[in-house]
């Protein structure tokens, strides 16, 4: 089957309209219950986060009959349905309130992301700033572009790569095991900066856009990267598993490294990984 823009611009349209009646309604507005701890501290569920993927999921089960929805919060209930996207001739992952911690904090840097997989290939994602109400759109072989709720439209490309001490990004490496964390750290030194949002949506927004150079994921969940990894491919950069494998809707683990182009991925995962499992 093919996915359309058109048909990208319908889930944009679903994700706008629960991020209005269910998760902006909530922002600064939660009480100590609606805040709930997963895994650790830094990983959260809110009322809005369960209200928005349900309100979403509905949505988009009407607008696309058959489809399966692999949800976060689904999938932390129900960890089978992740098997579900084997042989799926059409499925979405749903991140309903990426940056959970961010929001739960009242800090506006938060997204709202779906990723479109066709018979295991992702082939479009949105991310949409609920604060800034706007989108993000990459749809394959048509590029990526920003738009507004009044249809502007910004087309986007990724930075230009410099050598890898002028180079900038963002680097999430906490879940990483020993020593493989402590040496990455001590190596992302070897670029200009490597700061860390706590949100994938909008960080994913800045490599895509040519704000920033690079950004490393140490965890690769389904629906925190199928959107951002369409958006960015389509913008021109280039991406892969820390050992240089090209990333699958499927995979798990294995970390995920993007850059401007191939050459500037070598020589930042040459930088970055080595000493480690990964590098020389």
């Amino acid at each position: 089957m093919s996915f359309t823009v058109r048909d990208a611009q319908t889930v944009a349209e679903i994700l706008r309209e629960a991020a209005r009646t269910e998760i902006m309604p909530r922002f600064r507005h939660l009480s100590a219950g609606a805040i709930r701890q997963k895994s650790s501290a830094e990983d959260l569920v809110t009322d809005a986060d369960e209200a928005a993927e349900k309100v979403i999921a509905a949505a988009l089960r009407t607008a696309f009959p058959g489809a399966i929805i692999i949800g976060e919060e689904g999938v932390a209930a129900r960890p089978a349905l992740l098997d579900e996207l084997d042989g799926a001739e059409l499925a979405f992952s749903v991140d309903p309130v990426d940056g959970t911690k961010n929001f739960a904090s009242g800090l506006p840097l938060f997204g709202t992301m779906a990723g479109v997989i066709v018979r295991g290939e992702i082939v479009a994602g949105i991310i949409l700033d609920p604060v800034g109400g706007d989108w993000t759109i990459g749809v394959r072989g048509e590029g990526s572009w920003t738009e507004n709720p009044e249809g502007v439209r910004i087309d986007l490309k990724v930075e230009e790569p410099l050598a890898v001490n002028k180079m900038s990004g963002t680097a999430s490496w906490s879940t990483l095991p020993e020593p493989l964390r402590s040496t990455l750290c001590a190596n992302l030194a070897r670029s200009r900066s490597a700061a860390n949002y706590r949100c994938a949506a909008h960080e994913y927004r800045l490599i895509s856009g040519g704000f920033s150079h690079f950004a490393l994921f140490s965890k690769i969940n389904l629906w925190d990267h199928a959107a951002g990894w369409i958006i960015h491919k389509e913008a021109g950069g280039y991406s892969a598993r820390f050992d240089g494998s090209p990333y699958l809707p499927g995979h798990r683990d294995g970390g995920l490294l993007y850059a401007p182009d191939k050459a500037s991925w070598e020589a930042l995962q040459a930088a970055f990984f080595k000493g480690t499992e990964y590098g020389a």
